[in-house]
């Protein structure tokens, strides 16, 4: 479960319990959920620009790339995955850069059900997690039963974490309860077996009051993580999205006590854009956020180019072409 951070105590056990009032009927989630206040969205991208600028120094810079390299999803999410690529993804995940020993490991392998047992066995006596997208990835298409198996099947194969997508339709349609519910089932399957990320595609919610809302639902239902995009869109992960889903989960944390995770999605390739979004997590969530146990990117291009920069700060010149593997 989201962790509960103690020193809210009394206070936050009592905000806990007016929010489960929140989700007691449909109507009173469609009231608390448009009770929100309206996103201001020149100012929302206005401050994500300007976080965007912050220059960092060499010594800064070092430790960014390290820390985004240990927040990566390294991800293969593709039909034509097979268990020789899964393993090959597995071992640069563990031995990113087989010239430099000191390069971190990345947090995850985030892969398909069936491709879970593969990864989990390649990663067997690390600390690097398996992670599977379920319930229908990437559309959300699906009955609940089958959403469910779906979700159990990777747990029973060994996923450390479950990626799931909602069902944007039913958002979209203003039926907020049945996707707080299917997050809640989805939720309870995983138990404390498996860790939540919830994906709300955020290119498909259309404004930003709907991401604040999506973020407010993926929350109240259980989420450990709240989640960007699948990137199988056109428009994933963005600074503006993404600064709105911390500033949710900042908020969350101020009133209940309970912190959640933060994963941006898809479009992420540079190390350049790495460091932007941990200017992000800095300035808006603080040091508490700065760990692959609270934030991660979902990225597979995104390693080469962190190893690249790594070595040029290392050597004072860019590798060869051949330097890094090409996913």
């Amino acid at each position: 479960m989201p962790t509960t951070v103690p020193a809210h105590g009394n206070d936050a056990a009592g905000r806990l319990t007016e929010l489960a009032d929140v989700t007691a009927s449909d109507s009173a989630l469609r009231r608390f959920l448009h009770g929100l206040p309206g996103v201001d969205a020149v100012g929302l991208e206005a401050r994500a620009a300007s976080l965007g600028t912050r220059s960092i120094k060499t010594t800064a810079k070092a430790y960014a790339i390290d820390l985004a390299i240990s927040m990566i999803d390294l991800t293969t999410l593709e039909g034509a995955d097979t268990p020789g690529k899964v393993r090959a993804l597995a071992a640069k995940a563990v031995n990113p850069d087989p010239t430099d020993r000191t390069t971190p490991r990345t947090a995850a392998v985030c892969v398909y059900p069936d491709m879970v047992a593969t990864a989990k066995a390649a990663l067997t006596g690390t600390d690097v997690k398996v992670a599977s997208v379920a319930t229908a990835f990437p559309a959300g298409r699906a009955a609940l039963p089958v959403k469910l198996a779906d979700t159990r099947d990777a747990i029973a194969a060994g996923a450390d974490e479950i990626d799931m997508v909602i069902d944007r339709g039913a958002f979209l349609a203003g039926r907020y309860m049945d996707v707080f519910e299917e997050i809640r089932a989805v939720k309870t399957e995983c138990g404390d077996k498996a860790r939540l990320k919830v994906i709300f595609e955020t290119g498909e919610l259309s404004t930003y009051d709907n991401i604040r809302r999506a973020s407010w639902i993926g929350m109240l239902a259980g989420a450990d993580f709240i989640k960007t995009s699948t990137g199988k869109v056109a428009v994933n992960a963005t600074p503006s999205n993404t600064l709105l889903m911390l500033e949710a989960v900042r908020d969350f944390r101020a009133l209940t006590g309970v912190q959640i995770g933060v994963k941006p999605a898809g479009g992420i390739r540079t190390t350049k854009d790495a460091i932007k979004f941990l200017v992000l997590v800095n300035e808006t969530v603080g040091e508490d956020w700065l760990d692959n146990h609270w934030f991660r990117f979902g990225a597979s291009s995104l390693l080469n180019d962190l190893l690249m920069q790594r070595q040029k700060l290392s050597t004072g010149r860019y590798s060869g072409p051949d330097y890094v593997t090409v996913d």
